[in-house]
């Protein structure tokens, strides 16, 4: 199978030009076939402020009511996304900015409430394999924005990383796939105050040794379970580092077996 590299950032590495450009850069240098899948909570929350429209977070998620959804809708598919194709457009590389909704990409529902009502949330449900695929085998390198849709007519806020996930493990079926997780730290590290302590190479023996010894807590812990549930569902490799790294092949690669 051929490869394929889908790699997430966050929303502060695309709202700022000097790490956008930076991250374009390096993208546009990685071979094969590849999906970017972005971010854009802090410009939104921005944007919805000026506009007098109040951002509450739970847990991290936010709220997503009828305004903030419309204000996400302008901000993740239009300003971000574009600037995104826009950028990677400059360096010959013939990106495609999309949310779920387009070519039925990603379908979701909406988060049912249970403790909390998230509002227009989405949970992923389907990902379009074939029409992903025939974007890639045409040599286009989709953008997806953390937009879905219910195939009603309702589009839904969706986290990026999510997205991401299911991506990926949607096309392990026709690809070999590298999932690549940008955040602020160079990797998972044994020591989470020292840079250089990055852990190379992590399968699930290490993970329940890390965890044991609290070396590896809090936060870490869901992003790496949820590794792994890739791994589980076909994806070749998850790789954790920082977005100034994608180019160089650092940070920590997560696989089921070492």
């Amino acid at each position: 199978m051929k490869g394929l590299t889908i790699i997430k950032v966050g929303g502060k590495i695309v709202e700022e030009e000097g790490s956008l450009q930076q991250l374009l850069t390096d993208f546009s240098k990685i071979d094969g076939h590849k999906i970017l899948v972005h971010g854009g909570g802090r410009l939104a929350s921005t944007i919805a402020g000026q506009l007098g429209i109040e951002s509450r977070m739970v847990d991290g998620r936010r709220i997503t009511d009828e305004a903030t959804l419309q204000v996400v809708t302008m901000v993740y598919a239009g300003l971000v996304n574009k600037k995104i194709v826009a950028g990677l457009q400059a360096l010959q590389v013939n990106a495609l900015g999309l949310t779920g909704a387009d070519m039925n990409l990603i379908r979701a529902a909406k988060r049912p409430v249970l403790q909390v009502d998230y509002g227009f949330a989405g949970d992923v449900k389907e990902v379009n394999t074939s029409a992903l695929s025939l974007l890639l085998q045409n040599g286009y390198v989709p953008v997806l924005s953390p937009l879905t849709h219910d195939k009603k007519g309702l589009l839904l806020n969706t986290n990026a990383d999510t997205i991401a996930a299911e991506t990926a493990k949607a096309l392990s079926v026709l690809f070999d796939v590298t999932l690549i997780y940008c955040f602020e730290k160079s990797g998972v590290l044994l020591d989470e105050n020292d840079e250089t302590s990055v852990i190379p190479l992590l399968d699930r023996d290490l993970y329940a040794d890390y965890k044991a010894e609290g070396i590896i807590h809090g936060g870490m812990i869901p992003k790496l379970d949820n590794a792994f549930l890739a791994i589980d569902a076909g994806v070749k490799q998850v790789v954790i580092t920082k977005a100034s790294a994608i180019a160089e092949n650092k940070g920590t690669v997560i696989r089921g077996s070492l």
